[in-house]
């Protein structure tokens, strides 16, 4: 069995402790409900507290959750709706392209699939859900750079490891890339991930026009392309499927 790491399996009582029942609670209380020394429940506390996942009552010195637990939640909830919200029009757009489409969000210097729906033919595929993408190699990941400011951050701290022959190595020349995906609207790769694939991808904004995530099909070079440039119409496809999840986020016209 894998061990544990006990400063951490006690902070999570703590956690759990003011989750439930009283909405405050003392040292003593906490303490006593998770069977420590008060010293060693102090220290917790004051870890927390200075991650902001607990709060201290001036008044009453007693103990709640903090407004950080409540920024990760929402972010857990965020990243459901998105899904929540996108399942329709993602379903449209795998149909109306013929290709496979991926929903994607920031997460760990990376995309996160966090929804994929299949190429609608009869061919071998693999679901790719909870799969990591890069940053700057992928359509997706270059939406996310190009109009999230952490995204961009993390990516220009990347090392831009050359994946395939043709994957963008040079900082200087990725910011210019993403300077023309900002003012386009979308973002493609043509193999610069996997030999013989190409992307198309537009950004996904919520009620406040923050970018939320990124919506873009995958498919051959042959059937995504025109030439040296994604076919317009698969390019308009992915645009209009952003902006219908964007305008179910509350968005609005986008």
């Amino acid at each position: 069995m894998a061990r544990t790491i006990q400063s951490l399996e006690r902070a999570a009582a703590v956690l759990r402790l003011l989750a439930g029942g009283e909405r405050r609670l003392g040292l003593s209380d906490i303490a006593s409900a998770i069977g420590l020394a008060k010293a060693t429940t102090h220290g917790l506390l004051r870890t927390l507290q200075q991650e902001g996942f607990v709060e201290q009552d001036k008044i009453s010195g007693k103990y709640q959750l903090g407004a950080e637990l409540l920024r990760l939640g929402n972010s857990y909830l965020d990243v459901h709706e998105l899904r929540a919200r996108a399942l329709v029009w993602t379903d449209d757009l795998a149909r109306s392209s013929g290709e496979s489409t991926y929903l994607g969000v920031l997460h760990q210097r990376g995309v996160l699939i966090v929804h994929h729906v299949f190429r609608p033919d009869d061919s071998r595929q693999v679901l790719e859900v909870g799969a990591m993408q890069p940053l700057h190699s992928t359509a997706l990941g270059k939406v996310l750079a190009a109009f999230d400011p952490v995204a961009h951050n993390e990516v220009m701290d990347s090392d831009f490891a050359g994946i395939t022959p043709l994957t963008v190595t040079d900082p200087a020349a990725f910011d210019r890339e993403l300077a023309t995906v900002r003012a386009r609207g979308w973002a493609s790769d043509v193999g610069e991930t996997w030999d013989g694939v190409a992307s198309v991808a537009a950004p996904i904004v919520d009620r406040r026009r923050m970018p939320v995530g990124a919506v873009g099909i995958t498919g051959a070079v042959e059937r995504v392309l025109d030439g040296e440039a994604p076919r317009p119409r698969l390019v308009a496809a992915v645009r209009d499927c952003a902006r219908a999840v964007s305008r179910d986020l509350g968005a609005g016209r986008f």
